[in-house]
């Protein structure tokens, strides 16, 4: 009852979404071109809100408890630092830390071993994850036709009242694509709002040095796969992008993830085993395990000193966006 009110209010809401139809993304000028292709899922005000109560919806899942928000909470730039691996339906626990979610207009491949290769597909994988959310489309298409004011949002959003699980799909997209970082300190600079300090610009000369070349900026990453030389932990037995394309020279390999928002998004790695910004960058001085596959920048380690880890986080920590973090419009509907 009560998640009714909210979606009845919500209604009233959706003028104060500032992203109007036929509206491209806005994002800064050093911003490459976004991969997703916009022509085929117009952005609208309507359909946005409409994919914003859906991420917050626990109906997507079928016992009504877990929603993508579960994982993803807007106060933790999208990632979840409750617990390293995803919690699902029944406290089952998935395979793989939640990722934060932004800037994913950028991104050709989803997932940690890219197994999805569409935005407007990505949230099938979840949904019909047996330990995360273990329900079918057609199961939530049924609930959605049931529950007000499902019918009449979707008619608003897609001038059809069929609720149909293409759209559900565009909807999520739509309010994903909105969830865009780029306010920064790091982003303050570069527009000639801000300086760096002396030791944030001792640390962004060691950065471009050592990271750039898998967490490239400006969205810091390159958004390919590598083998960063984490041990493989035993117990989820994780071979990463192998499990996808079954290719001997894919093991161990996952997606780089950016470094956006770091102070947010912890535990880090896919699965969740660093909890502090010190010890990925102990890992990469000291911690690197040999490999065929390697990334072939980290075959000779990364040499720093303390004070030029010191200065390296200080810089890391410019990516910081409290303004994405803290934006309403991402928020929970209330």
């Amino acid at each position: 009852m009560k998640f009714n009110i909210i979606l009845i209010s919500f209604i009233l809401f959706i003028s104060a979404i500032t992203i109007k139809k036929g509206v491209q993304l806005k994002y800064p000028d050093y911003f490459p071109k976004p991969n997703y292709d916009l022509k085929n899922n117009p952005l609208s005000n309507e359909t946005i809100a409409l994919g914003r109560l859906l991420f917050y919806d626990a109906i997507l899942s079928k016992n009504n408890t877990i929603s993508c928000a579960s994982c993803h909470s807007s106060y933790n730039a999208f990632a979840h630092t409750d617990h390293s691996l995803s919690h699902g339906i029944n406290d089952l626990i998935g395979k793989r830390n939640a990722p934060g979610l932004m800037n994913l207009a950028w991104h050709k491949l989803f997932m940690w071993d890219g197994a999805i290769n569409h935005l407007d597909m990505q949230a099938l994988a979840p949904i019909n994850h047996p330990k995360e959310m273990g329900e079918s489309m057609n199961n939530i298409v049924d609930k959605l036709k049931k529950k007000h004011p499902y019918p009449t949002l979707f008619k608003r959003a897609f001038r059809d009242s069929i609720i149909t699980g293409e759209n559900i799909l565009k909807a999520l997209s739509q309010f994903q694509l909105c969830l865009i970082s780029a306010e920064s300190k790091y982003d303050q600079v570069k527009k000639n709002r801000k300086k760096f300090s002396d030791q944030e610009n001792r640390g962004y000369v060691l950065f471009k040095t050592n990271c750039n070349f898998c967490h490239t900026e400006p969205l810091f990453s390159n958004y390919t796969f590598a083998n960063n030389g984490l041990a493989i932990d035993s117990t989820l037995n994780d071979f990463g992008r192998w499990q996808v394309t079954k290719k001997s020279t894919d093991s161990l390999m996952f997606k780089i993830p950016s470094l956006r928002n770091l102070s947010y998004t912890y535990p880090y790695m896919h699965d969740g085993r660093f909890n502090t910004i010190n010890q990925v960058i102990n890992h990469y001085t000291k911690g690197i395990k040999q490999s065929a596959n390697l990334a072939t920048e980290l075959k000779k380690g990364i040499l720093l000193s303390s004070n030029e880890k010191t200065d390296l986080i200080a810089f890391l920590l410019t990516l910081n966006d409290s303004a994405f973090v803290f934006n309403l419009n991402f928020a929970y509907p209330k």
